[in-house]
């Protein structure tokens, strides 16, 4: 199976994880390059607050932008995500002030959702920028539990 052949909301989120750690990161970017990635990109994203530890967020109250590039148009899509009262709602539109701003390409993000890579090391490599509160930076992560492949 391939991820160019399946439709990932009809995927348990454990099989999609699975279909993307094996998938070629070169047959990935290809995928996101093209027609189907609103799809993929709104489909994970979407997916987020279900997945959300409110317990983890404790009474944290941020919004947060995600900004995920390599658009075919050079452009990024951009996510927003309101974190407040132990719950992660999504904004039709990313016009609020962020205390958190994430930056990365779509390969990265896909992997990071799907459980396929680890925040700090996407940071270290340089492949995941951050701006804004650092203290939210560092606890963002953990407010989220990832399917594991």
């Amino acid at each position: 199976m391939s991820i160019q052949d399946v439709r990932a909301e009809a995927m348990d989120p454990v099989e999609f994880a699975r279909l993307v750690k094996g998938t070629p990161i070169d047959e990935l970017r290809q995928v996101l390059r093209g027609e189907r990635r609103g799809e993929i990109l709104d489909h994970l994203i979407g997916g987020m607050p279900s997945a959300f530890r409110p317990e983890a967020a404790g009474r944290t109250r941020a919004v947060v932008h995600w900004r995920i590039g390599d658009r075919p148009d050079g452009g990024v899509d951009t996510y927003e995500m309101i974190i407040a009262d132990g719950t992660c709602t999504l904004s039709p539109s990313a016009d609020r002030q962020p205390q958190l701003t994430l930056n990365l390409a779509a390969a990265d993000f896909v992997h990071l959702v799907t459980g396929n890579a680890h925040a700090v090391m996407l940071v270290m490599r340089g492949r995941l920028k951050t701006r804004g509160d650092l203290g939210l930076t560092a606890r963002f992560p953990n407010f989220f539990a990832a399917p594991r492949p």
